[in-house]
């Protein structure tokens, strides 16, 4: 199994996807690749970014696995101390077209769900000495 990876943005919203095959494609086979799943995708995608919708064109078009969140059938929290060691609920991974009532956004008082946001931007002071 070989893996290869996507990045979008260096500046923007970041996002990245990982894929595995069972082929080896050299770095240039697997850019040529790219290239052509994007002049697919870019202008009528419906994905949340470029970076998924070319991963799922790959994985339409070329065999790959695009590994989102959607395959996860486990999630542990590790930590050292005993009690915070625990199953994390695993929310994305179940099969399309399922019904799940606790799917509807939560309120928390602020009129948002909690699914209303994917990304935080931090800005962090590389200067602070340690």
């Amino acid at each position: 199994m070989y893996f290869y990876e996507l990045h979008e943005s260096d500046d923007d919203l970041y996002s990245d996807a990982l894929l595995t095959h069972e082929q080896e494609f050299t770095e240039e086979e697997f850019l040529e690749l790219v290239q052509q799943a994007r002049h697919q995708v870019q202008d009528t995608f419906e994905e949340d970014t470029l970076v998924e919708a070319i991963a799922r064109e790959l994985e339409r078009t070329h065999g790959f696995v695009y590994v989102s969140d959607a395959l996860l059938v486990a999630a542990v929290n590790v930590s050292r101390i005993e009690e915070e060691n625990f199953i994390a609920t695993v929310g994305e991974g179940e099969e399309e077209g399922e019904d799940d009532e606790d799917d509807e956004d939560e309120d928390d008082g602020t009129g948002l769900g909690r699914d209303a946001f994917r990304t935080l931007i931090v800005d962090l002071d590389r200067e602070r000495p340690n």
